[in-house]
Order: C-alpha cells, then structure tokens, then sequence
C-alpha cells in the first residue's frame, strides 16, 4: 500500500486503485467536500506526475479521455483547487508523494494500461437522488428525470414557464461553465429539439444562469455529472443530418391532467405579455413558447 496523507486530502493506492479522499479543512473547496472519495480503477488512469514547487508540490493524476463523466461534464473547467484529482503537498513530504507517484507508474506499465480513449465510463459519478440550489434555482435529478424549480431572482420568463421536468432519454448532453466570479456560467440540458437553441441561459428554460456564490454554484456540476453518466458515452454519440442517432426511444408521455390546461394557458399569457414588453424576441419567445408547449404535451 502506497499511501499519502495531507491536509488536503489523502491518496492511498493498493495495486489496482488509487482511493482519492478529501480532506475535512476548511481550506479544502466544498465542492470536492461535497463529491466525497473517489475510487479511481488503475485501468483509468493515463498518468501521475509530482510538481515540487519551493514551498510546496502537488501530485496530479491525468485520467484517460472518456473514463471520468466528471472530467466529461466539466470539460477541463473545474477550478484548480476544486479539481479532485489535484493533491496539495507539504514540501516536507516530497519523498512520500514521489514514491506514491512511482507505485502507480511502475503499476500502469506492468498492467500495460493503455493510454487511447476508453469506450466506456470506468467512474460512476455522484449518487443519485442529487439537488443542487443555485443562484437561478434548484436542479434535481434522480436518475431518471432532471427538475428545475426557479428562484424568485429567475428571469420573468423562466418563472412564467413554469418547473422544467427533463427525462433522461430526452436529453442529448449537458453543457456546463462554471461562475467564474467575474463572468456568469451556466447549466444547460440538450435536447433533441433544443440542440440548436440560441437563447441566452438567463432566457432559456432548458438552462440555469451561473451567477452568485461561485461555491455554491460550483456544485451544479454534481448534477451535470450525474446525468453525464447516464448518457450514451461520447465515443458512440454520432451527429446526422442535425439528430443524435444514439438516442433510445422516448419513453411515453404522462396525459396531461385537467387542471394543466388551465396552468399552460395562463403561462402562454405571460409569454404574450413579455412579448408584448419587448423583453422577448420574436424568436425568444417562439422558442419559449415551445418549450412550454413540450412540457404540457
């Protein structure tokens, strides 16, 4: 057992996998607070590398492309000090980090690890049921369907359209940017018929604006993670003629109740009323329209 343990976490490695646990320091980000330990198969990893630095290194693990749906969903984005597969190291403990990092070099080239591509997630992601509270709203996911309730902060039009419900074999892919602090990120969830919406995320109902607590924020990626890993994987994912060809078949729609003819037609008032205002487009709101259009369907 090859084994580190830091302030900011600990790496234990036994052979086949690196257990990555965070530490409980209040220097450590919530966000890998939040994801909690990590098992990381060794047929996942690509690489490890020690950086000693004068007051301090850190031990990095490189993953290969397509293991992770964490690394999927954020696309490289996540902070650096909110990336869990980064180590911080007391400088003192240099030796200790190198021989960790060693054990699991000399373990990859005896299990001849490749480096390609995987076909297939070899992480599971987050747990499911998942709910994050953002600062445009809360998004649910349990693993079959995501739910966005909006904030009373949320654009008109977002709360006129009412709580979002996505099912799973609807969605195309979630696209995620974190709030940097100085610019806003957002969530969005693809679908099929919103694959190429143009809406900005503080219009489009299928979207959540990034825009207050980065930490709190942050952890919309727990969700885009959840769902990423409930997706065909990217290496199957082929783009014809406009349509995902890899999507299952949609399950059946519920029939609408009674008293949802009542709640559409009212949305489809304040729809007309923000049109009317001038605070949506014409193509705003015939994109808005339908989306609210889909969810009573």
């Amino acid at each position: 057992m090859a084994e580190i343990i830091q302030r900011d976490g600990t790496w234990a490695f036994d052979g086949t996998t690196v257990r990555i646990t965070p530490g409980l320091h209040r220097s450590v980000p919530l966000f890998r607070q939040t994801y909690g330990e990590i098992a990381v198969p060794l047929e996942a990893v690509a690489g490890v590398v020690y950086e000693p630095e004068r007051r301090r290194g850190r031990l990095r693990l490189r993953l290969r492309e397509g293991a992770d749906p964490l690394l999927q969903a954020t696309g490289g984005r996540l902070p650096d000090a909110a990336d869990p597969y980064r180590l911080i190291v007391d400088i003192d403990r240099s030796g200790v980090a190198e021989y960790v990092a060693e054990e699991i070099r000399h373990a990859l080239l005896l299990d001849q690890i490749p480096k390609e591509p995987t076909k297939t997630y070899l992480l599971p992601g987050p747990p499911v049921p998942v709910s994050v509270r953002s600062s445009d709203g809360t998004v649910s996911f349990d693993g079959a369907q995501v739910r966005i309730d909006w904030a009373d902060t949320s654009e008109r039009v977002k709360r006129a359209t009412g709580p979002r419900i996505v099912a799973v074999g609807d969605l195309v892919q979630v696209e995620w940017l974190p709030n940097s602090g100085y610019e806003d990120g957002f969530m969005r969830f693809v679908t099929r018929e919103t694959v190429f919406s143009k809406l900005p995320p503080e219009k489009d109902p299928y979207a959540l604006d990034l825009w207050g607590s980065t930490r709190r924020d942050l952890l919309t990626a727990l969700v885009a993670t959840a769902v990423t890993a409930r997706l065909p994987h990217p290496s199957v994912r082929e783009l014809e003629n406009g349509e995902f060809t890899d999507r299952p078949p949609r399950a059946a729609t519920v029939p609408p109740q009674g008293d949802h003819h009542d709640i559409l037609l009212r949305r489809l008032r304040e729809l007309g009323e923000l049109h009317r205002e001038g605070v949506l487009t014409d193509e705003e709101f015939r994109m808005t329209k339908a989306a609210v259009l889909r969810g009573f369907r």
